[in-house]
């Protein structure tokens, strides 16, 4: 401890705990971004999970609707902690219609500012400073913080694979490998507190089956072990039988909501979490969920939420766009035919180039492999190799720093960012600069 710091304990640490290493680059990046008259020159962020694709859609229904409506009085008021009663009720019958496509009680809903926040407090009610929470690898570097800063949870990258390759038919997590992380834990006196998937997975953009969430949740319940599936990509789906797509696809598995397992089960180590960040593209607007049927750990979140609450304004902006069903089917459908496109204008130019990758069935990411590039298996060539692109192409993928994978060379490209036309200019750098590395 720090003797006469101006700062807690906690306070100094957390100034001195940076929340992404590619922050730095990124806010750097969109400082000079690409326009194909004004700054044909500009860079690509693709490293931060943004969908900007739809959002022009979006908005101009937005500015439709709060136009043609009066603000309610109860926007400027107290509301409960878990959101507005009118709201719940909307986003129920949005998971029922669009979502999970299984009835969802309102009651069992409770929403915060930002799937960070809806993770954060659900570290802080399920686990105790030091109890581990297991994560699939490779997984979204930041779910540590999110579990850690507050809670004190700690975070187990669990290994199922080491070569990208190994994906080709999604995600590869079984019994074993959690019997096998289970055994790990607890030789380290440690307790195995929760089990967290992201459906589809960021950053593989993988999919779980049906059989596979039926199994793990009994494995879970059977262990005292809370499940908690992110189904935030839930509605950004590829469409995997496109002509050019199809062939990497030899195993079909469409998206299954968790929640019909949770309503089947009727367990409270069983819990769902969604925001609106990613599918609708409205990350500044701080819209993050959790489902659960744990009657207690909603009755905790409510008591703790009071300074994680959503925004009244949005709520309500939110409910009125929810309440147009002939809008939100429009959007879903344009929405995963512009992801569709984004997403073949990679895989063409990696296809092009023999560069491994893995194929995605939903998210707004591409894992791809450019180990081939590094003389040594070490995070630090990784770093220099992703320095590198960003410094002679200008595009900035999300480094594999964090992932928790064991193959250095990996990188997550977020195909969301652009619009097609603008991400082709990028792809052909990106060509362009591994044929270079390889003639080096």
């Amino acid at each position: 401890m720090i003797l006469n710091s101006p700062l807690s304990q906690r306070g100094q640490t957390a100034s001195q705990s940076v929340l992404r290493i590619d922050f730095e680059a990124y806010f750097e990046a969109i400082k000079n971004l690409y326009h194909p008259t004004e700054n044909p020159n500009g860079t690509f962020p693709l490293n931060v999970a943004e969908n900007k694709l739809s959002w022009p859609m979006l908005r101009s229904h937005i500015e439709h609707l709060t136009c043609e409506h009066d603000i309610p009085d109860w926007v400027a008021n107290y509301t409960n902690s878990t959101g507005s009663p009118s709201f719940r009720e909307k986003v129920a019958s949005f998971y029922s219609e669009f979502l999970t496509h299984c009835e969802v009680n309102p009651e069992h809903l409770a929403l915060s500012a930002g799937a960070t926040s809806v993770i954060d407090l659900t570290s802080w009610i399920l686990g105790e400073p030091g109890d581990v929470a297991v994560f699939p690898s490779p997984c979204y570097p930041v779910y540590k913080q999110d579990i850690q800063n507050k809670s004190g949870m700690e975070r187990y990258d669990l290994i199922t694979h080491h070569n990208i390759e190994d994906l080709a038919n999604g995600p590869l997590l079984n019994i074993k490998h959690l019997e096998a992380a289970l055994k790990d834990i607890e030789s380290q006196g440690k307790r195995f507190r929760l089990l967290v998937i992201t459906n589809p997975d960021n950053p593989t953009g993988g999919m779980y089956s049906q059989s596979k969430l039926n199994g793990f949740s009994d494995w879970c319940i059977s262990h005292n072990i809370h499940l908690i599936v992110n189904e935030i990509y839930s509605l950004s789906l590829i469409n995997t039988q496109h002509p050019e797509l199809k062939d990497d696809y030899p195993t079909p598995t469409s998206f299954y909501s968790f929640a019909n397992i949770m309503q089947q089960r009727q367990s409270e180590y069983l819990h769902h979490w969604y925001a609106l960040s990613k599918d609708f593209g409205a990350s500044g607007f701080r819209v993050g969920m959790v489902y659960s049927l744990n009657k207690t750990f909603l009755e905790a979140y409510n008591n703790l939420n009071g300074p994680s609450m959503v925004s009244n304004y949005t709520q309500w902006m939110f409910e009125l766009v929810f309440s147009d069903e002939d809008f939100i089917e429009k959007y879903i459908q344009n929405n995963q035919k512009l992801l569709t496109e984004n997403y073949l204008t990679v895989i063409k130019a990696l296809r092009e180039l023999q560069v491994s990758y893995a194929p995605a069935r939903g998210s707004l990411f591409v894992w791809l492999d450019l180990s081939e590039f590094l003389k040594e298996n070490t995070q630090e060539l990784e770093t220099e190799l992703w320095n590198d692109l960003y410094k002679q192409t200008g595009i900035l993928l999300t480094p594999g720093n964090g992932f928790g994978h064991t193959q250095h060379g990996q990188f997550r490209l977020v195909h969301s960012c652009f619009p097609q036309k603008e991400l082709e200019v990028a792809m052909k750098r990106f060509v362009q600069f591994v044929e270079n590395k390889r003639k080096a």
